[in-house]
């Protein structure tokens, strides 16, 4: 399984992560979104090179020339609602892609004791398909692990993509036992070490989808 970690390579989207953490800058929503599409387009160019491609023959008005282009069918995933714009920048980049939305969420019982549910889903077959399934955060993993079982309903893709902006070291080593071995790459923006009792991820962003969007009852 490919893990790829892009704070171990630091490039133009380490501004974009420094952004989204900082808590003066996060003050600006709109700033916060664009940041997460940002974060989705760089990642959307890099998924790109590891993928398969063929010729094609066009005409230019001067001559034939051959290009190449992508030879998988993307499905671009997200969960609702931070992935949203994270989505967003994937889909600038594959905008041919078809979609997919799933609804996972916290339903608490007590303070610190929640079960994941799903609530929602909307999707194209997976048959044979390449997944890319985007959520800003991965804290446990367990709305991951959920909503790919969900999307699994749909038939098995031909490779899953997992991505996300800032994942728990804990979550990564989820990922990584309960997704297809053969066939998954994870891809997050960075790997922080601990998640509180709250399964927040620390030190992290906050909730991403508040910030987004703003607070919720």
């Amino acid at each position: 399984m490919q893990i790829t970690n892009f704070a171990e390579r630091p490039s133009l989207l380490s501004r974009y992560m420094m952004e989204m953490r900082d808590s003066n800058v996060q003050r600006d929503p709109m700033r916060f979104r664009r940041n997460l599409e940002r974060a989705g387009e760089i990642m959307a160019y890099e998924i790109s090179k590891s993928m398969r491609y063929k010729q094609v023959q066009v005409d230019t008005p001067l001559a034939p020339c051959t290009c190449d282009v992508i030879d998988e069918q993307v499905v671009l995933a997200t969960i609702f609602r931070a992935g949203v714009p994270f989505h967003q920048g994937f889909l600038k980049y594959f905008d041919y892609a078809e979609n997919a939305f799933v609804s996972a969420y916290r339903k608490y019982k007590e303070k610190e004791n929640f079960d994941v549910l799903i609530e929602y889903l909307a999707s194209p077959s997976l048959e044979g398909k390449t997944l890319i399934l985007c959520d800003p955060m991965l804290a446990t993993g367990a709305s991951m692990e959920l909503s790919f079982r969900a999307l699994l309903t749909k038939g098995m893709p031909a490779h899953i993509h997992v991505a996300s902006v800032i994942a728990s070291q804990v979550a990564v080593d989820y990922v990584a036992r309960t997704f297809p071995q053969d066939r998954t790459s994870i891809w997050v923006g960075a790997v922080d070490p601990v998640i509180n009792e709250h399964s927040y991820i620390v030190p992290g962003l906050g909730d991403a989808g508040d910030l987004a969007y703003g607070t919720k009852d």
